[in-house]
């Protein structure tokens, strides 16, 4: 494969992951501004690292950055971290008196269950997976 073909599929793994990223965006911002559901502690923590990749992977697409997986696997691990640990409380892994929601909503709120499963903190937790999957593919394609 040449450089060129490894930068376009690099590129185009770049271009999904800010759709994910944006759609997360937005989806989060639907539900708090137009659903007004109230976001919990945890919820803050997730919006931190989610609404910044919006940013980074657009400049990283125009011209494309190589170093991209750099910047934005740091924001993409940690919200991926709060991700799960918001799930495990929501799932009851985890007792609601481990969680940092001590004041207002309580992290074990849920205010959709989709399907069965599908409830906020879950579309989070796929919502970085998906991205720290395409960053590696990306990385892949660089090695």
């Amino acid at each position: 494969m040449s450089n060129e073909e490894i930068s376009n599929s690099s590129w185009i793994f770049l271009f999904l992951a800010w759709i994910v990223a944006l759609t997360a965006t937005l989806g989060s911002l639907f539900f708090s501004e137009i659903m007004e559901f109230v976001p919990c502690t945890l919820c803050w923590y997730q919006r931190i690292f989610m609404y910044p990749l919006v940013i980074i992977f657009l400049m990283g697409m125009f011209p494309y950055d190589k170093q991209v997986v750099r910047y934005a696997l740091p924001l993409v691990s940690l919200g991926w971290l709060f991700s799960l640990y918001h799930n495990l409380i929501h799932y009851e892994i985890i007792p609601e008196s481990a969680s940092p929601c001590v004041q207002g909503i309580p992290c074990s709120t849920k205010y959709i269950q989709w399907l069965g499963f599908l409830t906020i903190p879950m579309m989070s937790f796929i919502a970085f997976s998906l991205i720290g999957i395409l960053l590696y593919m990306i990385k892949r394609r660089k090695a």
